[in-house]
């Protein structure tokens, strides 16, 4: 095929992809009411899974935990402030939602994109490419909406500089970090499909990612601290302890794929 014959095929699949994400995003705008108030603006609520949760923790260990990690207040002033702003928002969100439904489709229609491209042992070995992608960005995004988004939102909401200062934010800037954390969270969670495909094509090793430790366990905790800033050290730990396991499952990817490949390298030598 022609790269212009590539350019009508990857046309066909974008086309596809869109279509089913116009689709969520039409079922996304009926449902809007419910999104809105149970789903995007559930961070801000007390009575959300994630404080409730908390408090559970609080009172099943009083020694340990500290009383401020029992969140029974959030007094934040939501405002709009343009004239055609709640409209945007409402379908600014629907749109994303459809696309972050869509997902799953969107990874199936690059997955046969890349498809004829690849010979048939690489075919197998990336055939569960979609499903573990989407787990992964699933899971991650619940990660991000139910642990670090509630966390964060709770402490930028009570963070003052001055007392005279009164917090009052605008939808559009709630909205923007809601998203930027849930979606980001999903994001960081495809790290082990990031190293498999740097693995497969030779350009990372266990032994880096092993020697790279100390480095990535610095680097983890000064995310974690910068996406949740809170004064106490559970809330940090929280969040860093998923990442400390994905690095490691990585690592465990990675020296998966590198035994593989020095044993086939072992058996074509033999022959």
């Amino acid at each position: 095929m022609s790269f212009f014959d590539h350019i009508d095929v990857l046309r066909k699949h974008l086309l596809r992809a869109l279509a089913v994400v116009t689709l969520f995003t039409c079922g996304t705008f009926y449902f809007s009411d419910f999104i809105w108030h149970h789903i995007i603006m559930g961070p801000r609520n007390p009575d959300f899974w994630t404080y409730r949760m908390m408090c559970k923790l609080v009172a099943a260990f009083p020694q340990t935990i500290p009383q401020e990690f029992c969140i029974t207040q959030i007094d934040a002033k939501i405002i709009n402030t343009e004239m055609a702003g709640q409209f945007t928002l409402l379908m600014n969100s629907s749109i994303i939602a459809g696309i972050m439904l869509g997902v799953p489709y969107i990874l199936f229609e690059i997955w046969l994109f890349i498809r004829p491209a690849l010979r048939e042992n690489e075919r197998k070995s990336a055939s569960g490419f979609v499903f573990f992608a989407s787990m992964l960005f699933l899971i991650g995004v619940l990660f991000g909406y139910y642990i670090i988004c509630p966390l964060s939102v709770n402490f930028l909401v009570t963070f003052t500089v001055s007392p005279e200062i009164q917090n009052t934010f605008t939808i559009d800037s709630y909205l923007s970090t809601v998203l930027t954390l849930t979606i980001g969270s999903g994001i960081i969670f495809q790290l082990p499909i990031i190293i498999y495909i740097l693995s497969k094509l030779g350009l990372m090793t266990p032994q880096f990612m092993r020697k790279s430790r100390r480095y990535a366990t610095v680097l983890i905790l000064i995310v974690a601290a910068v996406v949740t800033p809170t004064s106490d050290p559970y809330t940090m730990l929280i969040v860093a302890f998923p990442l400390f396991l994905l690095y490691e499952a990585s690592i465990m990817i990675s020296a998966n794929i590198h035994k593989k490949r020095k044993k086939a390298e072992e058996a074509f030598y033999k022959n």
